[in-house]
């Protein structure tokens, strides 16, 4: 009854996050106006849009089947498409907590240890992160100015991250308790590594370490994980470009605008708001304001239909495949 009640407390918290987020960045704007974009927009590109998010989910889950066969398994790709699909129907709800329900899904339904997946979601991970870096470094050395000005625009953030930074007393503190904690480990080692609660995590460390290293000695697929790595960021990108045909003022955007909102929005999907409500819609917003689009209704419209979208589609998707992954599961067991 607790952790339920934890897990509704967390829920809740997330939410209203998010709920705050958006109202400070929609608070000023006529609903009205609005309405009025949605009715002058050509929505049948988001029907495209929305094609291409699922074309990027199901090769996510192709390219972590790649992943997961050197380990020795063979997992079904419609449960590893329905695993990644929750994954983003829990992250609308707690940030960052889908990657360990996926893995728990296809623990249940393809019986694969559960610390093996995460190191080989870990290792997915470090491969997007490494894409968006790159991403982003082509992102700053073209379009520079931008970046300059919509830093300038909004000074808050670079103050808000540098106070964090030049927390000296935080920064003290973490400091002297890891030290401790490391002292006292040290000090009891010998009694620790007796305990089972050492033994279970020493072997949930190296069935981690088991999965993390199947990118790093993946022999077999290499190609067809970087063009799987490749396309998903593609389609994540044409998702986005594909919504400014919607809009008179953004149809004639160039590529590399697209790109650059494409990154930067990204930046805002990992600040602690589900799905990155108000934070997505705030960038996309202040970015297509310094390329010339206006704020009130367009920026503001383009940023709702992007997001919620796609947030639709991944929250509908999401419980269809709650539905079915044990009715079909359950299936094939029958047989």
């Amino acid at each position: 009854m607790k952790k339920k009640l934890l897990n509704i407390l967390k829920i809740t918290i997330f939410i209203s996050i998010g709920v705050f987020l958006f109202w400070l960045v929609y608070r000023k704007q006529d609903i009205g106006e609005i309405k009025e974009a949605l009715l002058q927009a050509d929505l049948k590109w988001i029907i495209l849009s929305l094609f291409f998010g699922l074309l990027s989910h199901l090769s996510r889950a192709i390219r972590w089947k790649i992943l997961i066969k050197p380990l020795g398994y063979n997992p079904k790709i419609k449960n590893l498409f329905f695993s990644v699909m929750v994954m983003y129907l829990t992250n609308h709800a707690i940030p960052r907590s889908g990657e360990f329900v996926r893995c728990g899904i296809v623990d249940r339904y393809e019986k694969i240890p559960f610390s093996k997946l995460l190191g080989t979601v870990i290792a997915e991970r470090v491969i997007d992160v490494l894409m968006l870096a790159i991403l982003t470094l082509i992102v700053f050395a073209t379009q520079y100015s931008v970046i300059l000005d919509f830093v300038n625009n909004n000074p808050g953030i670079i103050e808000n991250i540098s106070n964090i930074f030049n927390s000296i007393p935080l920064i003290i503190g973490v400091s002297l308790f890891g030290i401790i904690i490391l002292v006292i480990l040290f000090i009891f080692r010998k009694k620790i590594v007796k305990t089972t609660i050492y033994k279970k995590i020493e072997e949930t460390l190296k069935n981690f370490a088991t999965g993390f290293k199947t990118v790093i000695s993946l022999k077999e697929n290499k190609l067809a994980f970087l063009l799987h790595t490749i396309f998903i960021w593609a389609m994540y990108f044409v998702m986005i470009y594909t919504v400014f045909l919607c809009f008179e003022d953004t149809r004639n955007l160039p590529v590399m605008t697209g790109l650059t909102i494409f990154v930067l929005t990204a930046y805002g999907i990992v600040i602690p708001s589900p799905g990155g409500i108000g934070t997505w819609h705030f960038i996309a917003i202040e970015t297509l304001f310094i390329y010339g689009v206006p704020k009130d209704p367009t920026g503001n419209t383009f940023a709702i239909v992007a997001h919620e979208s796609q947030m639709i589609m991944l929250v509908v998707v999401g419980f269809i495949s709650l539905i079915l992954l044990p009715i079909l599961n359950n299936k094939i067991q029958k047989k």
